[in-house]
C-alpha cells in the first residue's frame, strides 16, 4: 500500500507556491491561446465553424483522462514530476500546433496533447499550490492562488496569440512561440520548487490509482458535479462561440477581437474572485444549505447567456454588435470566476488530504465538459437560430440552479 503525507513548506520556501503557480499560468496560456486561432483557421484555411470548434473541444478529450490519472498519480509519486511532465508536454503540443497549416490532423493532435498536459497540471498543480500555501496563508488562499494562476494564463494567452496572428509574421506559427518561452522558464523554476508529498512506494500502478474519488460523497455528487460543466460552458461560449457570430462586423481586426473577447472573459473571472472569496468567508457564505456563491454564479451565467441571446438576435448594428458581445462576456466571465472559486473551495473542504488531488481531478474533469458547448451550439445551427439555442442554454442554467440548491439543502 502507498501512503501519502503532505509536508508543508519550510520557512525558506515561503513563496515557493509562486513557482508552481507559474507552471499553471504557462499551461493555462497554452490551453486557451487556441481561441482566436479558431477564427484564423476558419478565415484563411476555410475550416467550417463546427469543425474548428470541434478541434477546440478536442482539448477535453485529452484533459479528462489527464485529470483522472495525473491527480491520483501525483498523490503517489509527488507533485513535481507530474507537473514537470505536464509543462514539457505543453511545449510539445505548441510545436505540433505550429504545423497546423499542414492539415487538421496536426491541430487535432496538438489540442489533445494540450488537454493531457492541462489535466496533469491543473489537478496536481492546484493541489501543489494549495499545499505550498498552507504554511503562510489564510484559509482558502491556496484555492484562490491556483484559480487566479490558471485564469491569468487563460486571459493573456489568447490576447497575445490574437495580436500576433493579426499583425505578426507567420500567422500560423508565431502565436505559439510566447507560450513556449514561458513554459521553458517555468520548467527551470520547477526544479527548485520543494516537493510537498512524502510517499512510501510499493507500486505506482497498484492500489486503485484509477479509482475515481468523491463519488461516495452526496454533496460532491449532488451539488458540485451538476454545477461543474457550467464553469467552462460559460467561459467558452463567451470566448469562442459568440465571437464567431460577431467577428464578421469587425473585419480587419477579427483575430485581435477574438483574442480580446477571450481575455475580457478570463480577466472578468479573475476580477470577481476576491469578492467571491469575501462572500465565501462571510457568515451567510458559510451556510452549507444555502450556498450563496453557487446561487450567484449560476444566476450570472444565466443572465449572461440571456444577454448573449440578445446580442445574437440583433441585426443591423454593425460593430456595435461586437461591442455588446464584449459586454456580455464580462457577465459570463463573472459567472465563470464565481463558480470556479466555489467549486475548488468546496472540493478542498470535502476532500481528505490523501484524496485532494483525486477529487480535484474529478471536479475539474466535469468542468471541462463545458468545452463542448461551442461545438454543440454550432452543430445545431440548422435546428434553431443562435439566439434560440442560447435561450435553451439559459433555461438549462435555471434548471441546474433549482436542482443543485435542492441538493444543497439536503446535504447542508
Amino acid at each position: 500500500m502507498t501512503n501519502t503525507v503532505v509536508q508543508p513548506p519550510t520557512r525558506p520556501h515561503r513563496e515557493a507556491w509562486a513557482r508552481a503557480a507559474l507552471a499553471l499560468t504557462a499551461i493555462g496560456w497554452g490551453a486557451n491561446q487556441f481561441a482566436p486561432m479558431v477564427l484564423l483557421y476558419r478565415e484563411r484555411m476555410g475550416v467550417s465553424a463546427s469543425a474548428a470548434e470541434a478541434i477546440f473541444g478536442l482539448y477535453a478529450a485529452g484533459l479528462v483522462p489527464g485529470l483522472l490519472i495525473a491527480g491520483p498519480l501525483s498523490d503517489r509519486v509527488g507533485r513535481r514530476p507530474v507537473v514537470t511532465f505536464a509543462v514539457l508536454l505543453s511545449m510539445l503540443s505548441g510545436v505540433v500546433l505550429m504545423l497546423g497549416s499542414h492539415g487538421l490532423a496536426w491541430l487535432s493532435t496538438g489540442r489533445v496533447l494540450m488537454g493531457v498536459a492541462s489535466g496533469a497540471a491543473f489537478s496536481a498543480g492546484s493541489a501543489w499550490v494549495k499545499e505550498l500555501s498552507a504554511a503562510n496563508a489564510l484559509a482558502g488562499a491556496g484555492a484562490r492562488r491556483a484559480s487566479i494562476a490558471m485564469t491569468v494564463g487563460f486571459g493573456i494567452g489568447p490576447l497575445i496569440a490574437g495580436a500576433l496572428a493579426q499583425w505578426g509574421p507567420a500567422a500560423y506559427e508565431t502565436p505559439y512561440i510566447p507560450q513556449l518561452i514561458l513554459a521553458a522558464i517555468a520548467l527551470v523554476l520547477l526544479a527548485r520548487t520543494p516537493e510537498t508529498v512524502q510517499r512510501w512506494q510499493s507500486g505506482i500502478l497498484g492500489g486503485g490509482l484509477l479509482r475515481l474519488r468523491g463519488f461516495g460523497d452526496r454533496r460532491f455528487v449532488g451539488v458540485l458535479l451538476p454545477m461543474a460543466p457550467w464553469v467552462f460552458a460559460a467561459a467558452t461560449i463567451a470566448m469562442v462561440y459568440l465571437p464567431g457570430l460577431t467577428a464578421g462586423h469587425v473585419k480587419g481586426i477579427s483575430l485581435i477581437y477574438a483574442g480580446t473577447a477571450a481575455m475580457v472573459t478570463a480577466m472578468s473571472g479573475v476580477a470577481i474572485q476576491p469578492y467571491a472569496r469575501r462572500i465565501a468567508a462571510s457568515p451567510a457564505g458559510r451556510d452549507l444549505s444555502r450556498p450563496r456563491l453557487l446561487t450567484l454564479g449560476l444566476c450570472l451565467v444565466t443572465v449572461g447567456t440571456l444577454a448573449d441571446a440578445g446580442v445574437a438576435a440583433l441585426t443591423g448594428l454593425g460593430a456595435g454588435q461586437a461591442v455588446l458581445a464584449l459586454v456580455a462576456s464580462v457577465i459570463m466571465g463573472f459567472g465563470y470566476g464565481v463558480l470556479l472559486v466555489f467549486g475548488l473551495a468546496e472540493v478542498q473542504r470535502l476532500a481528505p488530504p490523501e484524496d485532494l488531488a483525486g477529487m480535484t481531478a474529478v471536479f475539474q474533469a466535469f468542468t471541462y465538459l463545458g468545452f463542448a458547448a461551442p461545438y454543440v451550439l454550432s452543430a445545431l445551427k440548422n435546428v434553431a437560430s443562435p439566439s434560440t439555442l442560447l435561450l435553451v442554454v439559459a433555461a438549462l442554467g435555471v434548471l441546474t440552479l433549482v436542482v443543485t440548491l435542492r441538493n444543497a439543502r439536503r446535504t447542508g
